[in-house]
């Protein structure tokens, strides 16, 4: 998947729709704590209800409908 596949728009239009009459907006953004990380809330309304997804930024600056994992602390040897 390339970059652009990735965007933040481009995301949305695949999960939501590119339909230019459907009201699509974003209606929360922040950070989750205690991370840091950066998500957006997007909603569009559709005749059988309301259709929330949550968007979250990855440290590579690609934006996935899942939360990057977060790293803890390991152990290896050889």
């Amino acid at each position: 998947m390339s970059t652009m596949d990735r965007s933040l728009r481009s995301l949305v239009a695949r999960w939501l729709g590119a339909n230019p009459a459907t009201l699509t907006r974003v209606v929360r953004f922040g950070h989750i704590r205690p991370n840091r990380r950066r998500y957006v809330c997007v909603e569009t309304l559709r005749p059988t209800g309301a259709l929330t997804i949550y968007f979250f930024l990855h440290d590579d600056g690609m934006w996935s409908v899942y939360p990057q994992e977060i790293e803890r602390p390991s152990m290896s040897f050889s």
